[in-house]
């Protein structure tokens, strides 16, 4: 039985295959969100951070990175 593991952060490829945008777009999405939530450059974001920011659904985001 393979073991899944379930991430809880996120990196620009991930917000590139949600939004559509372009990598380079993706990492000032990812910057706007630290810079939102007070967190320093080396801080991850989490995947419920981005969808508070941004309005998604917890679980549609979820599935689409399985």
């Amino acid at each position: 039985m393979k073991k899944t593991t379930n991430r809880i952060c996120i990196y620009p490829k991930d917000i590139q295959i949600i939004t559509g945008k372009s990598y380079r777009q993706s990492v000032r999405i990812l910057e706007k969100i630290k810079f939102f939530y007070k967190k320093s450059k080396h801080s991850y974001v989490t995947i419920r951070e981005l969808c508070l920011y941004c309005g998604f659904e917890v679980e549609e985001i979820e599935s689409m990175l399985k």
